[in-house]
């Protein structure tokens, strides 16, 4: 996918990154585990599956135990699902759109909302809903939906799908963290309705509003707090949303049941 509103432009689009060999990274991986880390996130690794099942076979074959985390904008193929299939842990799919014509403006990729449907249901019906041991995620599902201004994105309509179509207990990431990382110019905006909708933040009235929708739908909220080397999610079953500060600026509620630490 090609967001052009990217939050993480310069790992995601610009090429950043470090080349390793399949055996160079399931080390790395075995090494994070030594050090403690709850689970190892793979983030936007479709293109890389056939590395990766390469890769985890090395790394389970001298120890690795810990839960594989598959992070994704969610267009895979059945096909390609399937070869995942009791590999993954953990699914983290983002449901980024309900409607076709804005993915296709706002992240250049063709018939995504089926696509995205369909992986969903596929990703329920491997590991089911999200599951905790001591606190800590050990298999599941979470799904994140990142809110835009003007309700663009279709929030309240994903909400429903995922209630009615995926599971009434699911985990879902609801996020107010959209920021315009670059103005449009002029000729951008009239080529792309959609691109002149979100060149502002979005309103607290309109994360609300999604997450009103996912209470609604018995889907259980969920918020995020992200700092640059981990990530802890908490989720409160029933539909009780647990709120907390970004980037470190308040600890964890005592309450907080779930917890992932990624390491991306």
């Amino acid at each position: 996918m090609g967001c052009i509103f990217c939050q993480n432009r310069e790992t995601s689009l610009e090429g950043r990154g470090e080349r390793v060999t399949e055996a160079d990274l399931a080390a790395i991986m075995l090494g994070l585990q030594a050090v403690g880390c709850h689970n190892i996130n793979l983030v936007s690794p479709t293109h890389y599956v056939p590395q990766i099942l390469e890769m985890v076979a090395i790394a389970a074959g001298e120890g690795l135990s810990i839960p594989l985390v598959y992070n994704t904008g969610t267009s895979e193929s059945s096909e390609t699902l399937a070869l995942l299939d009791g590999i993954v842990d953990i699914y983290l799919p983002d449901a980024k759109y309900a409607d076709d014509r804005v993915a296709r403006e706002l992240s250049r990729v063709p018939g995504y909302v089926d696509a995205m449907k369909r992986a969903l249901v596929e990703m329920q019906g491997q590991v089911g809903d999200l599951v905790c041991e001591g606190g800590i995620a050990r298999r599941g599902l979470i799904v994140r939906h990142l809110v835009l201004p003007g309700g663009i994105a279709g929030g309240c309509e994903l909400m429903r799908f995922l209630a009615d179509e995926v599971s009434r207990d699911a985990y879902v990431n609801i996020m107010d963290q959209y920021r315009v990382v670059r103005q449009a110019s002029p000729a951008e905006l009239d080529r792309s309705p959609c691109l002149a909708q979100i060149q502002r933040p979005v309103t607290r009235q309109e994360h609300a509003r999604v997450v009103e929708c996912a209470r609604r739908g018995r889907a259980a909220p969920v918020r995020a707090l992200r700092t640059c080397r981990s990530a802890v999610q908490c989720a409160a079953p029933g539909g009780r949303q647990v709120e907390y500060g970004a980037h470190g600026a308040s600890p964890l509620p005592p309450a907080c049941p779930g917890q992932i630490r990624n390491i991306q």
